[in-house]
């Protein structure tokens, strides 16, 4: 298993209950003695841009829920170090954050592809040890990110890309039913 870090997604465990995290894969922007911190990519959130920031009225990118806290915030994942200044590179060619208002500028001018931005209302936290204790108890696997797992064609298809990209043993994950009491 890889060590959790910046640059690294966790992959919820077939049969984790926990409603917020249920099927996600949450990629990992910062993680130290404190806590960790990142964002559930494959979960879209009911509004889009232009229905959570009024000046952004006729841009209606899709908007993803990023996890449980802070959800009155907006945040986002991008590959625009150019155009978007102050980002933090969080593996090599995806940034967090960064100027907002040049971010609206992109959007806005049309040069904002959707497979190279994403925007998120609120995150994921952990405090601290808290990411480690749920990895002791195997809620989440780890693999390293990829831009291609970040910024997939399909969004359902995150979860499952994640667990094929582990291989092995963790792609029969995939057919595993959500309960399996059911099965």
């Amino acid at each position: 298993m890889i060590e959790p870090g910046p640059g690294i997604l966790l992959i919820a465990d077939p049969f984790l209950k926990d409603p917020n995290f249920l099927r996600t894969v949450v990629f990992l922007c910062e993680h130290n003695e404190e806590g960790s911190f990142g964002f559930v990519i494959n979960r879209p959130y009911e509004s889009t841009l232009d229905e959570l920031i009024p000046d952004m009225e006729g841009y209606s990118l899709p908007v993803y829920y990023g996890g449980p806290v802070q959800m009155n915030t907006i945040h986002f994942l991008h590959q625009y170090p150019e155009e978007i200044p102050g980002g933090v590179e969080v593996t090599k060619g995806l940034y967090w954050g960064g100027d907002f208002e040049k971010a609206m500028e992109l959007v806005r001018s049309g040069n904002a592809q959707s497979s190279k931005i994403r925007f998120f209302i609120g995150y994921s936290g952990w405090g601290e040890n808290q990411l480690q204790e749920e990895l002791k108890e195997k809620s989440w696997l780890t693999v390293n990110a990829t831009p291609k797992l970040i910024f997939p064609d399909k969004i359902e298809d995150i979860w499952k890309n994640a667990l094929k990209h582990l291989g092995g043993d963790y792609e029969m994950m995939i057919h595993f039913p959500i309960d399996p009491q059911l099965n």
